[in-house]
């Protein structure tokens, strides 16, 4: 996600005026929009002396943690204020902690806006992912650039509320992609076509951007990941906890994480989310 998504805000950044700083865990995962004009720098400390906004697109808080902290660490880079846009799917009370102790640390330097996306690879790639964005209205500005170059930047409120917005979502794609393992192993065994069925779901209201974007994949079995199915895990138990905090009765929900959790531990978690049928045509009734 990262790569593409910084090759659209490149181009952004120049038209403006701007640069783009990256690093890497190694340069050549980057050569190529180092090529086309990004500075190159061997730490996120120098990522941050040279930036006013940097963008972290990580699994979860324990990888944004191995890069804020240490003398090479994001953190030790600060030298002016910094907004700090976090595009994991994490826990929203974790990134409300993370915000509160990094502006304490560097004395206000450094604000943090959550900054989760839905849309996968394909969307990283056309510029077209919504990004659920929580946090101060003047950072979210100040952070406008370098968003909308990724997407369609929205923000939903203060601090956390992104990662609120990304754990509903995920539940909607969770249900949708496991509703389409099922249907589809039904159809199958059942002597229809698969291809066929999934043309004639894509016009009526069963269609969504999951079919549009995981039809290929489910009729031809490709399983190789584009969104690993493990994270889905995680996602949902975000989803879990803040039903909880808010007094809501979400069956559905928990089905769902019990599901996608006998899915990884079945062994199927490293591949793409529609691995939903293979992993059904796993199971055996009784």
């Amino acid at each position: 996600m990262g790569l593409p998504m910084a090759s659209n805000i490149l181009r952004a950044a120049r038209d403006a005026g701007s640069h783009v700083t990256v690093t890497a865990r190694r340069i050549e995962r980057v050569a190529g929009i180092v090529r086309d004009g990004a500075h190159w720098v061997p730490t996120a400390r120098e990522v941050a002396t040279a930036s006013d906004v940097v963008l972290l697109m990580l699994p979860d808080l324990p990888d944004v943690e191995k890069i804020l902290d240490g003398d090479d660490g994001l953190i030790a880079g600060v030298m002016a204020p910094l907004v700090l846009a976090i595009g994991s799917s994490s826990s929203p009370d974790g990134v409300r902690e993370l915000a509160a102790r990094l502006a304490s640390e560097t004395n206000g330097l450094v604000s943090v806006i959550d900054t989760p996306v839905s849309g996968g690879e394909d969307g990283a790639i056309a510029g077209t992912l919504s990004i659920m964005v929580g946090g101060a209205a003047a950072d979210f500005d100040r952070a406008s650039l370098v968003l909308a170059a990724a997407g369609k930047p929205k923000l939903l409120g203060p601090i956390g509320s992104g990662e609120v917005a990304k754990a509903c979502n995920q539940m909607i794609v969770a249900a949708t992609i496991l509703a389409l393992g099922e249907a589809i192993v039904i159809a199958d065994r059942s002597g229809l076509d698969v291809g066929e069925l999934l043309a004639i779901l894509a016009g009526g209201y069963a269609d969504s951007r999951v079919l549009e974007t995981r039809s290929d994949r489910f009729v031809n079995k490709d399983y190789h990941p584009s969104g690993m199915a493990k994270y889905m895990v995680k996602d949902l138990s975000f989803a879990l906890a803040e039903a909880g905090k808010s007094g809501t009765v979400a069956p559905q929900l928990e089905l769902l994480s019990r599901q996608f959790s006998a899915l990884v531990d079945a062994g199927f978690g490293e591949q793409d989310i529609s691995v939903t049928r293979a992993f059904v045509e796993s199971q055996v009734e009784g």
